[in-house]
């Protein structure tokens, strides 16, 4: 036989023959090696305890809803009665707040649509004097003749008033 056909043989050999069994492995513990299984111990469970909890609760549920023997209102409705109180309290509140803020809103605009005052008085207006005369270079002075007139004036309009308040005072 030539060697292609042994390797097409081979191919088809392997080809039909069934995939092996595989052995599983057994953990049982009855082969006598001293393994026993452990004892779980199981709660009672989630709903075990719901049920057993709702029988005192409903018993207290029904307590607490029966009004009292002088006739007052049950411990439930004077609880809804505090939040309905705390209720209209917030309520409240947030109108306030509200109208703070509207408030505040409206100060607002008014302040920045207010037309500035550009003309500032100075409470000194010797400062303007102070500094030194040299080393000034050449067009950064200003001529200060008409502020110096200006408060001259302002103040010999000063005097003529308290001249005349003490004119006032003395008759």
């Amino acid at each position: 036989m030539s060697a292609a056909l042994r390797t097409q043989a081979v191919r088809a050999a392997r080809q039909i023959r069934p995939a092996q069994v595989r052995n599983t492995r057994s953990y049982a513990s009855d082969h006598g090696h001293g393994h026993h299984a452990h004892g779980v111990e199981e709660s009672l469970g989630m709903g075990f305890w719901i049920a057993v909890g709702s029988i005192p609760a409903s018993v207290l549920v029904y307590m607490v809803s029966r009004p009292d023997k002088n006739g007052e209102k049950t411990v439930i409705e004077k609880w809804i009665g505090q939040a309905m109180d705390m209720q209209t309290e917030m309520a409240t509140k947030n109108h306030n707040n509200a109208a703070a803020i509207e408030q505040a809103a409206k100060d607002r605009h008014l302040f920045y649509h207010v037309p500035r005052q550009r003309h500032i008085e100075l409470k000194y207006p010797e400062t303007f004097g102070h500094g030194s005369p040299y080393n000034v270079p050449a067009g950064h002075s200003v001529n200060m003749d008409k502020v110096v007139a200006h408060y001259h004036q302002k103040h010999l309009d000063a005097e003529e008033r308290k001249a005349k308040k003490l004119a006032a005072a003395a008759e």
